[in-house]
């Protein structure tokens, strides 16, 4: 089973700012205290590099890029719903964005997750993602794992 739509969008979207309250609530009850350092970096005001499922009219997952350098961008906000989990959705919503990044001429991916989130980590690295020494904001902090990409079109896109 799959989402039967991924819309592009903005980050002022009324689902996506759903989907956001929905992850942040599971931030908060997994992570405790701990998001407290987290949840300011989480923050993405004026992005028009998001990505939502849903299946009919219900939105059911998220993800957004921003840039970050020249040529990088890095992955935010990858969520799915509880009941639609583990069926691909999260796979789509990353693959999705990467292709996006590449259509906007950037090569390079990186993001940021939690040391406790390994089902999120197994994800990310069987996509490509390697682990890369913390970038800021996140050196020096212990929970945190970053991971690297080099994006490159999918034989499948055509480019």
């Amino acid at each position: 089973m799959t989402a039967s739509t991924v819309k592009r969008t903005n980050s002022s979207d009324k689902d996506f700012q759903i989907l956001i309250t929905h992850l942040d609530h599971e931030l908060w009850n997994e992570l405790k205290e701990d998001q407290a350092t987290y949840d300011q970096y989480n923050k993405v005001p004026d992005l028009d590099t998001v990505l939502i499922a849903y299946e009919g009219e219900q939105a059911v997952a998220c993800g957004c890029f921003k840039v970050i350098a020249p040529g990088t961008i890095e992955i935010k906000r990858m969520f799915v719903e509880k009941e639609w989990r583990r069926i691909g959705l999260s796979k789509i919503i990353l693959n999705a964005l990467e292709q996006w990044a590449l259509e906007k001429g950037y090569q390079h991916a990186v993001l940021e997750t939690s040391i406790h989130f390994t089902t999120a980590r197994r994800l990310y690295e069987s996509s490509g993602y390697t682990i890369i020494p913390n970038y800021p904001p996140y050196e020096g902090l212990s929970k945190s794992v970053c991971m690297y990409k080099h994006l490159k079109a999918s034989p499948s896109s055509g480019s």
